[in-house]
C-alpha cells in the first residue's frame, strides 16, 4: 500500500460521506477557488477543471499527499444549472426540471503531489423527473432545503420521491464524489482495495 496520505479537498459533508465508504483513513480541506465558469466553457470542461483546480489549490501544502478533487454540475436543455443557494432559485430549477431529463456531470482529479502525476476524468448520470406540482415542490424543500445541491435535490434523501428513473455508471457520481472512478485511480496509485 502507498504510504501517501489522502486528502478530501472538499468541506462537503455528501462528499465525506461518501469516501467513509472505502474505508480508508482521511482528511479533508476546503479549497479557495473561483467556480465561476469560463465564458462559453462547455459543462465537462467546467466540472474537470474546477476538480483539477481544487485538487490543486492544496499541493503546495500538503506534500507525498493524494489529493481528491471533484465538482459537479446539471445540464438541463443545454443550460448549467448549478447550487440554487436560495428556495426562490431551487423552485425555478425544480420547476424547469419537471417532467424533464436532467445530466449530472461530475468532475474527479486525483493528483499525487509527490510524483505530480494527475489522473481525470467525468462521470454523467441522467436523472428522469417526474411531473411535479408546485405544491409537492414546496414540501419537499420545506422538508430538505437542498440549496447547497447543484439541482436543487439529494438523491441519498426525500429527493428520490421527485424522480422516475436514472440512468448512469455510477448513482454515487449524482450524490458528488465517483467511487467507481476513484477506486481505479487510488489503484493505479498503489492504494489496495478489496
Amino acid at each position: 500500500m502507498t504510504a501517501l496520505s489522502l486528502l478530501l479537498a472538499s468541506s462537503s459533508p455528501y462528499r465525506r460521506e461518501l469516501l467513509a465508504r472505502l474505508q480508508l483513513p482521511f482528511v479533508y480541506a476546503s479549497p479557495d477557488i473561483d467556480e465561476s465558469p469560463l465564458p462559453g466553457e462547455p459543462i465537462s470542461q467546467l466540472v474537470q477543471r474546477l476538480s483539477r483546480a481544487k485538487a490543486e489549490a492544496l499541493a503546495a501544502t500538503h506534500p507525498a499527499t493524494l489529493i481528491i478533487g471533484s465538482d459537479q454540475a446539471a445540464l438541463l436543455n443545454g443550460r448549467v444549472l448549478g447550487k440554487p443557494g436560495d428556495h426562490a432559485a431551487a423552485t425555478a430549477q425544480l420547476l424547469a426540471a419537471s417532467g424533464q431529463v436532467v445530466h449530472f456531470h461530475t468532475g474527479l482529479c486525483l493528483l499525487n503531489t509527490q510524483s505530480g502525476n494527475c489522473q481525470l476524468t467525468e462521470e454523467i448520470y441522467e436523472v428522469h423527473f417526474r411531473t411535479l406540482e408546485p405544491a409537492a415542490i414546496e414540501r419537499y424543500l420545506s422538508a430538505e432545503q437542498p440549496y447547497d445541491c447543484a439541482g436543487s435535490f439529494k438523491a441519498e434523501g426525500l429527493g428520490i420521491s421527485l424522480f422516475s428513473g436514472f440512468a448512469g455508471r455510477d448513482p454515487n457520481s449524482l450524490i458528488g464524489l465517483p467511487l467507481l472512478a476513484l477506486c481505479d485511480f487510488l489503484r493505479n496509485e498503489g492504494v489496495e482495495l478489496p
